[in-house]
């Protein structure tokens, strides 16, 4: 599985992390949503035992295996200057275009903001 990451896009990731330590996990969200579930992009302490790497042009992602379903085997990130979320994408079309970054380090595994993204 790979992710290219545009230049801007890449800016805002790393912009992001706001010079603190910490790695993106891809997630698909279904708790609290109300909908079939979102994409986000997870600012993590530290990858779970079981999660699966995905290289980038940029540093690696991680993704639980069991939510690989969701995604395709090569994407693209993109955003645009003026808004503030990004695009997924690959061959098959747009996966979504509301993906937004959430900062959930520090937060105890299992806590309820870990989940509330909808």
């Amino acid at each position: 599985m790979h992710i290219q990451i545009t230049d801007l896009a890449a800016a805002r990731l790393t912009e992001s992390l706001n010079d603190q330590p910490g790695y993106f996990k891809v997630f698909y969200d279904t708790e609290g949503c109300g909908c079939n579930g979102i994409i986000v992009i997870l600012l993590i302490d530290e990858p779970a035992a079981l999660d699966e790497q995905i290289e980038t042009n940029l540093v690696p992602f991680y993704v639980d295996p069991k939510q690989q379903l969701n995604l395709e085997q090569q994407m693209k990130l993109d955003t645009e200057q003026n808004y503030a979320s990004f695009t997924l994408s690959s061959d098959a079309g747009v996966l979504s275009s509301n993906v937004r970054v959430r900062d959930i380090r520090g937060v105890a595994a299992g806590s309820s903001s870990a989940s509330d993204a909808c």
